[in-house]
């Protein structure tokens, strides 16, 4: 059982460091000038991802059903769909401030951490499929399903936690240089909104999640 925790613990981590939560977290992490407020938005995301997680995972681990393939597509295909919307909102929040707003901005940000909640939300619906089949398939029991699911999320905050202090660096450093801080969020925004159509694109089309709409 301690190695069964154990993997699941690792699973966590790698599981935080996903591209699609990175991307989707690097839109809120650039906004911070501190590294200890750019670690928390990894850690609210953790928070939001594996509450969710946990209620879904554990809902349907004791009513011993499973997520359509439909739906299940249908939850990952609101990630494509956030990331896009983040992305763009990062972008033309940019645009929108004058110089003068920029250099305050720099100086004295808010950080948005319910947007890191939200996102680890949304993330925890998309991925309660993945976690249940995971789940099911390791332990031999509803409660170790249910320690398992609070291991591995444990694992995917500590993973998003090391994730977004490494991100918020390059942000940090460049305060001073306005054109360089706003560079790098507007590069943060645009990855975010490409790969959020990318994502969508692939789940719709490549894996079939439009047929499955109209059928």
């Amino acid at each position: 059982m301690l190695s069964i925790l154990s993997l699941g613990f690792i699973l966590g981590i790698k599981h935080a460091v996903e591209p699609d939560h990175v991307i989707a977290v690097s839109t809120v992490a650039g906004q911070s000038r501190k590294l200890s407020t750019s670690a928390l938005t990894g850690v609210f995301w953790g928070i939001g991802h594996t509450a969710t997680l946990f209620l879904a995972g554990v809902s349907i681990i004791l009513l011993k059903g499973e997520i359509p393939e439909k739906w299940a597509m249908s939850l990952e295909f609101l990630v494509g769909i956030m990331l896009v919307y983040f992305g763009v909102s990062a972008f033309l929040s940019l645009n929108s401030r004058h110089p003068e707003s920029q250099s305050h901005h720099v100086k004295s940000p808010r950080v948005p951490y319910g947007k890191s909640i939200f996102m680890g939300f949304i993330h925890g619906l998309a991925g309660s499929a993945a976690m249940i089949l995971l789940t099911m398939s390791t332990v031999s029991s509803i409660w170790e399903g249910v320690l398992y699911i609070m291991i591995f999320g444990a694992g995917t905050i500590i993973g998003m936690l090391c994730f977004t202090t490494i991100i918020g660096i390059p942000f940090i450093l460049s305060t001073k240089n306005i054109n360089l801080n706003t560079g790098f969020a507007r590069l943060t925004g645009l990855i975010s909104a490409v790969f959020g159509f990318y994502y969508m694109y692939n789940l719709g089309v490549t894996e079939g999640l439009f047929k499955l709409w109209i059928q």
